[in-house]
């Protein structure tokens, strides 16, 4: 599905709410490659892990394993959930309290990584290069996020790792039932809640 310009920066902003090639790429079933980090996202619905891609996006990479380093996303929440489309966290809490995050970064779109199932990308504002903490897992293949062209409408959503294991656990949030709280829309009703993020690899 085709979304307008205006809609899509309202459905990944950061105010508001990639693929490596190889065996598992969209199954979330297979096995990391030994160079690789691999973060496991601890939630209340279950487990997922996700191998990051640091040759392809590594200020992306630096910048996420500084957040998961730092404890920043232990106790969030995955606040914006779209069935069909994507799970998104990295920068609310529960009751919709947002945690402010560093700097942003350079948008590495560019790097030939796609918003396949299962790969995570970052969430950024109408700026291409505004991302900082808030990341999102795309649910399904996302063809219409990635990279074109390095202009406003263009440059894409930076894709920086693949879901390994727990692709049950993705499909569970993104089934879960949304609504609207403090002026947000496809929030879960009930807190998806990040217990914790750690390096497994």
């Amino acid at each position: 599905m085709i979304y307008p310009k205006n809609l899509l920066q309202l459905m990944l902003s950061v105010s508001a709410f990639m693929v490596p090639s190889g065996a598992g790429a969209g199954t979330g079933t297979g096995a990391a490659d030994a160079a690789n980090p691999v973060v496991r996202i601890t939630t209340n619905m279950g487990e997922m892990e996700i191998e990051l891609n640091p040759k392809a996006a590594p200020k992306t990479v630096e910048n996420f394993l500084n957040y998961v380093n730092d404890g920043f996303y232990n106790g969030t929440i995955f606040h914006r959930v779209m069935k069909a489309f994507m799970i998104q966290g990295g920068g609310f809490t529960p009751g919709m309290n947002h945690k402010t995050g560093s700097a942003p970064i350079e948008n590495e779109a560019d790097n030939g990584l796609k918003n396949r199932r299962g790969s995570i990308a970052m969430a950024r504002t109408g700026d291409p290069h505004s991302a900082s903490s808030q990341f999102f897992i795309n649910a399904k293949d996302n063809a219409f996020l990635d990279h074109t062209a390095k202009t406003p409408d263009g440059w894409g959503y930076t894709v920086f790792g693949m879901l390994t294991k727990g692709m049950k656990t993705l499909e569970a949030i993104e089934g879960v039932a949304t609504g609207t709280q403090s002026g947000h829309g496809d929030v879960p009703k009930e807190d998806v809640m990040i217990e914790k993020i750690e390096v497994v690899k």
